[in-house]
């Protein structure tokens, strides 16, 4: 059965709606329902037991249908409609239909280990936002495809986002709710994890890395799909840009900066030890030196064709 109101649809044919959890776990999702039930397995051999927290999936309107998404969850976790198209306005769905104390933020592609929220939680107790380490996983261990092989040396590294750049993704992201709310909700059109951690630390959050709560991720697997990753992340990081003084002329610099960089990044695939085979070292650079040049033309299509961004977020 689902209740209905003007923004989402919850389904409340599980669990209590009055029970008091500790943890709400929000999962976005947009037609990947095979993912979708992977990641609720995992979640459901957490450590911290089962009870002591809800599992909230918000559904950006799949094509599939409310149904097909609520035939995979199985009971399994509670559904929410998102009718606003993007990540950051689903999350949000997600957040307001939840009850927990603490929200914890996964991706429906992802794969959290059973330690994810044991760990994650007591990191809370340190910093007031939690990034968690993700684990870039192929489908054929030892034998990456060219698109895998490069996410194994570049993909997911939340550690170095945390502590260089001062945000985490939203794969493994763990918050207070009085956090949350205090900094305000995830904004539209942009990196929305880049900048909703960079208002959190304007309002004077900590950000920590808790690095054994891991979460697993696919790395893309063809080229296709490393190149829509790409195109999506170029034009938020633009929108998220040209916020700034300057920001078409910052963007332009990082473009010749990111190229120019690309023969440090060959070193680094030249001695990483993700990658075992010779084969693979070079598989990886090409898809290095092919993205890189693309994002350049990207860059220069992008700071000449779009307009700056309106997405919204919280004032």
């Amino acid at each position: 059965m689902l209740e209905r109101t003007d923004n989402l649809a919850v389904s409340t044919c599980d669990h209590n709606a009055e029970a008091v959890v500790r943890v709400s776990v929000i999962i976005p999702n947009y037609q990947d329902l095979e993912n979708l039930d992977r990641c609720l397995t995992h979640l459901e051999a957490q450590t911290i037991g089962r009870d002591a927290f809800e599992i909230v999936v918000s559904d950006n309107a799949s094509p599939v249908g409310l149904a097909a998404v609520e035939a995979t969850v199985a009971g399994r976790a509670r559904v929410v409609l998102s009718r606003e198209k993007g990540a950051g306005p689903t999350r949000n769905v997600g957040v307001a239909a939840s009850r927990g104390r603490i929200l914890a933020f996964v991706d429906s592609d992802c794969r959290p280990d059973p330690a994810f929220l044991e760990e994650g939680v007591r990191m809370l107790d340190h910093f007031d936002v939690v990034g968690g380490a993700i684990r870039v996983d192929v489908e054929k261990p030892g034998r990456p495809t060219p698109s895998e092989a490069f996410e194994l040396v570049f993909a997911f590294q939340n550690e170095q986002y945390i502590k260089k750049k001062g945000f985490s993704v939203t794969a493994a992201l763990l918050v207070s709710r009085e956090t949350f709310e205090a900094v305000g909700p995830f904004g539209n059109d942009v990196s929305e994890d880049v900048e909703w951690c960079h208002r959190a630390a304007a309002k004077g959050r900590t950000l920590g890395f808790a690095p054994k709560a891991v979460v697993g991720h696919p790395a893309r697997h063809e080229w296709d799909q490393l190149v829509r990753k790409w195109r999506r992340l170029n034009a938020e990081a633009f929108a998220l840009t040209t916020r700034q003084p300057f920001g078409r002329l910052r963007w332009l610099v990082r473009a010749y900066i990111t190229l120019l960089s690309t023969s440090i990044h060959l070193f680094q695939v030249l001695f990483t030890r993700r990658l075992r085979r010779p084969i693979d070292r070079i598989a990886a650079m090409g898809v290095l030196i092919r993205l890189r040049a693309l994002r350049f033309l990207w860059a220069h299509m992008t700071a000449f064709s779009r307009k700056p961004s309106t997405a919204r977020t919280s004032p």
